[in-house]
């Protein structure tokens, strides 16, 4: 007679296997959910400090230097050009730059997000210590030309993962529309 093959063991040994992959498939859906919630939440008191804006001037201090504390980031710059004039407001005060500086930058997708050797230009001063940006086109209406919206992070794998581009969109739709508010009123 033959030998009796014993699948109750080997059938637990896989099923306790695939209850330990599905208890890690779990555990990284949590912490991504708990991530992207405080994201959102971010992303939300940024997008209502904008709102609460007193005019243009004070919308640049929010973004450039209320922003990088309020969304974990290092640096947060705004560019705005229009015609063959172009400026950039940053940590390091406003400078004028090459229109060329923006316009690169807002001629691909809307929101680019990558983890970068150095930062873009755009950045100024700041660019060596970039090392993860976040570039968001402003969709400004005729006549104020193009813009820029650069979220930067000395952490390499800040935006690597491509999810919240949506949220950032949102973002540089708050801020268009408040420059808007602010320019052509």
């Amino acid at each position: 007679m033959g030998d009796v093959v014993n699948f109750r063991d080997n059938a637990l040994i896989e099923l306790r296997g695939r209850v330990a992959a599905l208890g890690e498939a779990n555990a990284d859906l949590v912490a991504f959910a708990r991530g992207h919630s405080g994201a959102v939440a971010q992303i939300h008191a940024a997008a209502l400090s904008a709102l609460d804006a007193e005019g243009l001037d004070h919308l640049i201090h929010i973004i450039t230097q209320d922003w990088p504390d309020s969304l974990g980031l290092d640096a947060v710059v705004i560019a705005l050009s229009a015609g063959e004039r172009a400026v950039r407001a940053g940590t390091s005060g406003v400078q004028m730059v090459a229109p060329a500086y923006i316009d690169v930058a807002v001629a691909g997708p809307p929101v680019v997000m990558r983890s970068v050797e150095q930062g873009d230009g755009v950045f100024g001063p700041a660019s060596e210590l970039i090392r993860a940006e976040a570039l968001i086109r402003l969709d400004l209406p005729p006549p104020l030309g193009t813009g820029l919206l650069a979220l930067g992070s000395r952490e390499a794998h800040a935006f690597e993962s491509g999810h919240g581009s949506e949220l950032l969109a949102f973002l540089g739709g708050v801020v268009s529309r408040a420059i808007s508010r602010w320019l052509l009123d």
